[in-house]
C-alpha cells in the first residue's frame, strides 16, 4: 500500500530511462536505413558499434577529450562501413554473409585491443547534461516534463535531432531522391545519370559513421565504461528497427523508442526487487525483436533492390 505515492516517479524513471535508451538505437539505425535504403544490408552494425565504443572510450581515457573520443568513433565507423561498401558494392558479394564476417571482426577486434590496452573495466567521465536556464530556472525544474526531456545530454538530444533530419534529407533533398532511386530501380537511375556505386558508397559509409556513434554514445555518454560484448546486441536490433519502422525515420523512432521503453521497463524491475525472475526481465527486449519481425509490415515499403548487386545492363 505504501507503495503507491512512488508510482509516478516510477514512471517518470521509466520514461527519462526510455529517452536515453533510444540513443544508440537511434543513431546505428537512422544509419542502416540510409544503407537499406540504397539498396544495401549491413548486417555488421553490432561490430562497427562496438569498436566505435572502444576507439571512442580508449581516446577519451587517454586523452580527456570527448570531442575527439566521439571524432575517433565516427571515424573508425566510417573506416568500416567504407570497408562492407567495397565488399557489397565493388566485389558484389553476399551481403548477409559479408555483414555477419564484420561483426565477427569487430567483436574480436575490440575485445583483443581491451585485453591488450585496458586489460580491466575502466572509467571516463563522461558527456555531461545540459542545463537549459534562463536566470536561476532550468527546464528540468519543471515538473514532469522537466525530469523526463531536460536531463540529457548532448549525444541523446543529437539523436532524436536526427531523425527529422534524416527524413527531410531523405524525401526532401536531390540527394535523398537519389538514395530512394538507387534502392527501388538502380538501371532507371542509372541510365538518368546517377552514379549507382557512389549513392551506395555514400550512405553505407554514413551508416557506418552513424554505428560508430551509436556505439560511442554507450561507452562515453550512458555507460561511460567500456567492457567486452559491451553492445550486447543492440546492433542487431537496430537492423530489426528499420525492418520495423518500414524504411522511415519516424517509423524508426516509433520503434526505437518502444524497444528503449521495454528495456528501461526491466531495468526497473530488477532495480525493485519485483517477483519476477531476472532472466525473464533481461529477455524481454529481445523477445521483443523477434515478435516484432514476425509481424506483418508494409513489406511494399521495402526498397526492391535490398541486398541485390548491381550490374549495369542487367533488367
Amino acid at each position: 500500500m505504501n507503495q503507491d505515492p512512488t508510482i509516478p516517479a516510477i514512471l517518470i524513471g521509466i520514461a527519462h530511462s526510455g529517452l536515453r535508451l533510444a540513443t544508440p538505437y537511434l543513431y546505428a539505425a537512422i544509419g542502416e536505413t540510409f544503407a537499406q535504403r540504397s539498396g544495401v544490408l549491413n548486417l555488421g552494425v553490432e561490430g562497427i558499434m562496438l569498436m566505435g565504443a572502444f576507439c571512442g572510450f580508449y581516446t577519451v581515457f587517454q586523452t580527456g577529450s570527448l570531442l575527439l573520443g566521439l571524432l575517433a568513433a565516427a571515424a573508425i565507423g566510417a573506416l568500416m562501413g567504407l570497408g562492407m561498401a567495397f565488399i557489397s558494392v565493388t566485389l558484389k558479394a553476399e551481403q548477409g554473409i559479408s555483414g555477419i564476417g564484420l561483426y565477427m571482426f569487430g567483436l574480436g577486434t575490440s575485445s583483443l585491443l581491451f585485453k591488450t590496452t585496458l586489460g580491466t573495466v575502466e572509467g571516463v567521465n563522461g558527456f555531461p547534461e545540459i542545463n537549459f536556464c534562463l536566470a536561476s530556472y532550468c527546464l528540468s525544474q519543471i515538473p514532469v516534463i522537466g525530469e523526463i526531456f531536460f536531463r540529457h545530454n548532448l549525444l541523446v538530444y543529437g539523436a532524436f535531432a536526427l531523425v527529422p533530419l534524416s527524413w527531410w534529407i531523405i524525401n526532401k533533398t536531390t540527394w535523398g531522391l537519389s538514395i530512394r532511386a538507387v534502392g527501388q530501380n538502380p538501371q532507371a537511375a542509372d541510365s538518368l545519370g546517377v552514379s549507382v556505386a557512389r549513392v551506395r558508397y555514400a550512405t553505407v559509409t554514413l551508416g557506418g559513421m552513424l554505428a560508430g556513434i551509436a556505439g560511442a554514445s554507450l561507452s562515453i555518454s550512458l555507460l561511460n565504461i567500456f567492457q567486452e560484448n559491451l553492445t550486447n546486441g543492440q546492433g542487431f536490433i537496430a537492423v530489426a528497427l528499420v525492418y520495423f519502422g518500414s524504411w522511415t525515420p519516424f517509423g524508426v523512432l516509433a520503434g526505437a523508442m518502444l524497444f528503449s521503453l521495454v528495456n528501461a521497463l526491466q531495468l526497473w524491475v530488477q532495480v525493485l526487487g519485483l517477483n519476477i525472475p531476472s532472466d525473464v526481465a533481461v529477455m524481454l527486449p529481445y523477445l521483443l525483436t523477434i515478435i516484432a519481425l514476425a509481424l506483418p509490415f508494409k513489406r511494399s515499403l521495402q526498397p526492391a533492390a535490398l541486398t541485390k548487386p548491381f550490374e549495369r545492363g542487367d533488367n
